[in-house]
């Protein structure tokens, strides 16, 4: 059983999304369908074959949230005592050796992710090189446009 690693922010956020799926979507659709029933030929009732449709994709990805949020392992990083190695959840400035350029990220579950926010998944392969890194490390990362290594500035827990 793979368990499915997430901060406290990301529970939340899955278990809104839940919750608003449940309670609020899926009524809207059955309403939709049962209206679009009322127009007669199921056959050829477009406003039928689409709400079904849209039912199929709610359904679907209530169950898929159901089944991360079973599967889940919440870590709240600000209960784990800082040693200054970046683990899942900490939130690590890097500067890039070649540039000069400083970043900023949060390593987060999948469902998180978002580097618009500064948001990277743990699979991506910037956190693998970062994970067990400490204040100071060099991380080094193969990208598409060739090798870039990272000085680890700091690492928080916030």
């Amino acid at each position: 059983m793979n368990r499915v690693p997430m901060t406290v922010y990301g529970e939340k956020m899955l278990r809104e999304e839940l919750a608003d799926l449940k309670s609020v979507q899926r009524p809207a659709v059955i309403a939709a369908i049962a209206e679009a029933r009322e127009h007669g030929d199921l056959k050829e009732n477009a406003e039928y074959h689409a709400a079904r449709e849209q039912q199929g994709f709610i359904e679907g990805r209530i169950r898929e949230l159901e089944y991360k949020l079973s599967q889940s392992q919440v870590i709240d990083i600000t209960e784990i005592p800082h040693s200054g190695k970046v683990i899942f959840g900490s939130t690590v400035d890097l500067l890039n050796i070649d540039t000069d350029e400083e970043v900023r990220y949060q390593i987060v579950g999948d469902d998180e992710a978002d580097i618009k926010k500064g948001k990277i998944s743990v699979n991506s392969p910037i956190a693998r090189a970062l994970v067990g890194k400490e204040e100071g490390d060099i991380a080094a990362v193969q990208t598409p446009s060739g090798l870039i290594e990272y000085e680890v500035s700091a690492v928080e827990h916030i």
